[in-house]
């Protein structure tokens, strides 16, 4: 099935700090916003991962993973994909989250999805990332742009305690959050650098510019 979806060219990129959390000795994954296959052919190529499965809304991106992939589904993740019950170790979310109208439905779908002991991988942009505060702050605007915190497709928008929150009610036991491309050391921001040094506890959430999520469905 071939959706009509047209989002920003997002680059096709292996990304190495999720591909490495995916452990060695995992057979099947599903990747939830899959785009051209460039995650899930790293997870073939580097970590052994025997099997991968993807969702892509957009058609190119969807025919282009075809060729990577061991299945690819080009539509919206919902109950009606045939995505069979059970049988992935790890399911990915990797900035695809923050992308639909009701991501706690497709949290609760993935219980399903996942075999026992399998678990959610997530990553989502960090709303509470120093450069977006300062945006909000000083230029008193929400600007959206064709990629980043404030990519114009996102439909939601999540801080560390958030996306915490979103995964204990839909029944995920949270076993590791953490941030990961740490950007907010820039030399020509002196205010900024004194504020993190002042306030570290409240700041400390402020330093990355997206968020991980590893959890598991609680039995």
């Amino acid at each position: 099935m071939h959706a009509n979806f047209e989002r920003p060219e997002y680059p096709d990129i292996a990304r190495e700090p999720l591909l490495e959390l995916v452990p060695e000795n995992t057979h099947a994954v599903l990747d939830i916003g899959c785009n051209k296959g460039g995650f899930g052919h790293s997870l073939k190529s580097a970590r052994g991962v025997e099997i991968v499965w993807g969702v892509e809304p957009d058609k190119e991106a969807a025919f282009s993973a075809e060729g990577r992939l061991d299945c690819v589904i080009n539509d919206f993740y919902h109950e009606g994909n045939p995505i069979p019950d059970g049988f992935f170790d790890v399911i990915t979310f990797n900035d695809s989250l923050e992308h639909m109208v009701d991501p706690a439905s497709a949290l609760l779908l993935s219980k399903k999805k996942l075999n026992t002991g399998g678990r959610i991988h997530c990553c989502v942009p960090n709303i509470r990332h120093i450069a977006n505060i300062e945006h909000l702050l000083f230029e008193q605007d929400w600007r959206y742009e064709d990629c980043g915190i404030r990519d114009r497709t996102h439909l939601r928008f999540f801080t560390e305690k958030s996306i915490v929150r979103l995964f204990s009610e839909c029944g995920y036991r949270v076993l590791r959050v953490f941030g990961i491309n740490e950007d907010w050391w820039h030399q020509d921001k002196r205010l900024r650098r004194v504020m993190f040094k002042l306030f570290p506890k409240l700041t400390l959430d402020m330093r990355h510019i997206q968020i991980v999520v590893i959890a598991e469905p609680v039995r």
